[in-house]
């Protein structure tokens, strides 16, 4: 069975309730069992913080056992170096997700550290992001 581990970033712990235009009324929760249904044989788990640090400890922790990594570090992508070399330090493979698109908001959120750590990047498509990356990482 494989593993995938999903890291999720700073204020991620608020989706369904912030911004429901941009994000949605699902929580996160909510949208990880989806995805147990709709991965059966894979197992999923799940790791959100609001803490840089702790999102480091994580990958690390992590990233050398898991078969892949969905990473949505939010607003640390377009200001962690931190990140990306905690990223670049571990083997397994990683799909970048944004549920919204990124490339349609402000100028600075344009750039990700986080992308080129990454095998490839989802962003604009809401939740479905998740299932999307899910699906990238176990095919390879």
């Amino acid at each position: 069975m494989k593993h995938i581990e999903i890291i999720n970033g700073p204020n991620l712990n608020l989706t369904g309730i912030r911004e429901p235009e941009v994000y949605g009324t699902t929580t996160l929760d909510e949208y990880i069992d989806s995805l147990r249904t709709m991965f059966p044989d894979v197992e999923i788990t799940h790791f959100q913080s609001n803490v840089e640090g702790e999102l480091i400890n994580r990958i690390q922790q992590v990233g050398f056992k898991a078969d892949g990594l969905v990473v949505n570090l939010g607003g640390y992508s377009h200001s962690s170096v931190a990140l990306r070399d905690a990223l670049l330090a571990v083997p397994a493979p990683k799909v970048e997700v944004h549920m919204s698109n990124i490339f349609a908001r402000e100028e600075y959120r344009h750039h990700s550290f986080i992308t080129s750590a990454c095998r490839g990047m989802v962003c604009g498509l809401g939740l479905q992001g998740y299932e999307l990356a899910i699906r990238a990482l176990v095919r390879n």
